[in-house]
């Protein structure tokens, strides 16, 4: 299977770098803001499902596939990253409101982007948001690891650990070879990632938010990310709070028609 799963390719021009984003459909934006190791392919059960009613654009990262960064590289950030999304919404599409669905990572930078500019944000959707709520953690010594196996040419032993850690137990080992494909492109994102220091997020600063907020949980996803979006609730007072049934963290790909059918 191709790596760009036949899914059409645009560059935005109007950032520092080409910003490789995919779009289908017509009418209001939505925005799909993907994770760590992914890209805009991450969405490719969403891209015509949600088509059919919005206009969507799922933008590539900076730093990742096509363009995917090799070596450690410091505009790699949650703050870069939604500096990014804001410039490419204002200039490329003209500063027209969107709706934005974050998942895990993407979740925090769609995060920092409706509290950064809520004029161009019409709602927001945080999936099993990826970022901490406190210090104390061990996600970044878990990062640590599996960069050092990279660094030693272990590369398929480091995206089993990453994708197993982050999902649950075996992941890695079942899942379809596409999705592997995109990992893999992806790979060298991490030795980038773990130089983030900006991966703490104050619950309190959500209360700030005017938008509509929905916060999505997978019925299997790793304790964690139900408990940042339990503090994320109790600061959020319009939010509305769901789970994807038969899904883990990845739930838009283990069940998309009922994610499909939430968003």
């Amino acid at each position: 299977m191709p790596s760009t799963l036949d899914l059409p390719q645009f560059f935005a021009s109007e950032l520092d770098y080409p910003l490789a984003y995919t779009q289908t459909g017509a009418g209001e934006i939505q925005l799909l803001i993907h994770g760590s190791l992914c890209d805009y392919r991450y969405w490719r059960w969403q891209l015509a499902a949600l088509g059919q009613q919005y206009h969507v654009v799922a933008p590539s990262l900076r730093g990742c596939w096509p363009n995917a960064f090799q070596v450690e590289n410091a505009r790699f950030s949650i703050a870069q990253h939604t500096e990014d999304i804001i410039n490419f919404v204002s200039r490329h599409m003209r500063g027209h409101r969107v709706h934005v669905l974050g998942h895990s990572r993407g979740a925090h930078v769609a995060l920092e982007m409706a509290l950064a500019a809520p004029d161009l944000v019409t709602s927001l959707i945080l999936a099993d948001p990826g970022f901490r709520i406190d210090s104390q953690s061990d996600a970044h010594s878990f990062l640590q690891t599996t960069v050092s196996q990279l660094q030693e040419g272990n590369t398929e032993a480091a995206l089993s650990e990453f994708v197993d850690t982050v999902n649950g137990e075996g992941t890695w080992r079942h899942m379809v070879d596409w999705f592997k494909t995109m990992v893999r492109d992806n790979a060298t994102t991490l030795l980038s990632q773990s130089l983030e220091t900006d991966l703490v997020f104050d619950p309190a600063r959500a209360r700030q938010l005017k938008c509509p907020v929905l916060l999505l949980g997978g019925a299997n996803s790793p304790p964690r990310y139900g408990r940042v979006i339990s503090a994320l609730a109790e600061n959020i007072a319009q939010a509305q709070r769901d789970t994807i049934a038969l899904a883990a963290h990845g739930m838009n790909l283990a069940n998309p028609r009922a994610f499909n059918e939430r968003v």
